[in-house]
C-alpha cells in the first residue's frame, strides 16, 4: 500500500502523521486499494473542486474520489478544530477517516446513510484512539 501526502499549502504542520493514521483506518475498514493520495489544499482550491465536481460554489472540509484520493481543506479543518476545541491534527485525522469511509463506499447524502456512516466513523475512531 502506497500512501502519498501532497501538501499544497504553506504550513508548519508535518503531515506525515496522517500516513500512519491512514494505514490503520484502511486496515480496520478492510479497504484494499493499491494507492492512497492525501492532498492538503486551501479554501480557494477546495471551493473550485467542489464547484467542478459537486456543483457547490463553496468550500468544504473533505472530498474523496474513487481512484483513491482524499482532499482535505486545511483552512476548513482549522476552523472546525477551533470550533470543536481540539487540535488541527485531530481534525485532520477525523476528516481523513471520513474521506476514507467514502472510499469504502459509505455515503452521507441521506439521513439514514449519514447515520450509518457516522456510527462507523465513531467505531473506527474509538478503535484507533484506544
Amino acid at each position: 500500500m502506497k500512501i502519498e501526502i501532497n501538501k499544497l499549502v504553506p504550513d508548519k504542520i508535518d503531515f506525515k502523521f496522517l500516513e500512519k493514521f491512514a494505514k490503520r483506518i484502511l486496515k480496520l475498514v478492510k479497504l484494499n486499494i493499491p494507492e492512497l493520495s492525501i492532498v492538503i489544499i486551501n479554501d480557494a482550491r477546495m471551493k473550485s473542486i467542489n464547484k467542478k465536481y459537486r456543483n457547490k460554489n463553496k468550500t468544504t472540509d473533505v472530498l474523496s474520489f474513487d481512484y483513491g484520493e482524499v482532499i482535505v481543506c486545511l483552512n476548513q479543518a482549522k476552523r472546525q478544530a477551533k470550533k470543536e476545541k481540539h487540535s488541527t491534527e485531530q481534525e485532520l485525522e477525523m476528516l481523513l477517516l471520513h474521506g476514507i469511509l467514502h472510499l469504502a463506499e459509505y455515503d452521507d447524502q441521506t439521513q439514514k446513510d449519514y447515520n450509518i456512516m457516522i456510527k462507523k466513523q465513531k467505531e473506527v475512531w474509538e478503535k484507533i484512539k484506544s
